[in-house]
């Protein structure tokens, strides 16, 4: 899938109100770790009012085209060490979760808000830690790696960034789901395949919305 049939089809597909969309099971599943917003799943998964976050969703469009994701620090007070898009809480002068997301993926790892094709939201999810996560897609630079955005990793925040390559999200095989022990409840989760990370929880389910999304025809 090349730049301009990526741009047109998430366009497309985010035009309309953004109802996130989910892949159906007819078999009974424990409860999630991260749910679409609005979702019977969502209800009751976090204990007090939710803290609104965005996400920046950055298509990096280079010889090895992909999603780009970080790493966080092992010294951060929450999901230390876990794998997520860049963003965080929208803040009071946010005017919007597009401008806290650009805010947020700059002030992460240096990325020019200048450089990033905002094209829409992907919908909302809540997450058990208590946040409500709002999902901003961006297309960055045709032609231009990773390697060549010249990213200054925030030292408290991010260790590292990554790719998800494009070819691994539009492979429906790809995802796994998986089930484990969360906070004294049988949870179930999404997870993508990475050799060197672990891609799980809300990062992983926004993932597996966007490539349902992308895969549509």
């Amino acid at each position: 899938m090349d730049a301009e049939t990526l741009r047109a089809r998430l366009v497309a597909r985010v035009a309309g109100p953004a109802t996130p969309v989910w892949p159906t099971r007819d078999a009974p599943v424990p409860p999630a770790i991260a749910a679409p917003a609005g979702s019977a799943d969502a209800v009751g998964m976090a204990a007090g009012e939710l803290v609104p976050c965005a996400v920046l969703v950055p298509f990096v469009l280079g010889p090895m085209p992909g999603v780009l994701l970080t790493k966080r620090t092992e010294y951060l007070s929450t999901h230390a060490g876990q794998v997520s898009f860049p963003g965080g809480r929208i803040d009071a002068g946010d005017p919007s979760a597009e401008a806290a997301a650009l805010r947020e993926a700059q002030e992460e790892i240096g990325l020019d808000p200048a450089r990033v094709e905002l094209l829409g939201r992907l919908g909302d999810y809540v997450t058990g830690s208590g946040y409500n996560i709002t999902p901003v897609l961006g297309l960055l630079p045709v032609g231009i790696g990773l390697d060549a955005l010249d990213l200054v990793l925030s030292p408290k925040e991010v260790e590292a960034v990554f790719l998800l390559p494009l070819a691994v999200l539009l492979d429906p095989d790809a995802p796994s789901r998986r089930r484990a022990e969360w906070r004294g409840r049988r949870r179930e989760f999404w997870v993508w395949p990475h050799p060197e990370h672990y891609v799980w929880g809300a990062t992983a389910a926004i993932l597996v919305q966007l490539a349902t999304l992308l895969r549509e025809e």
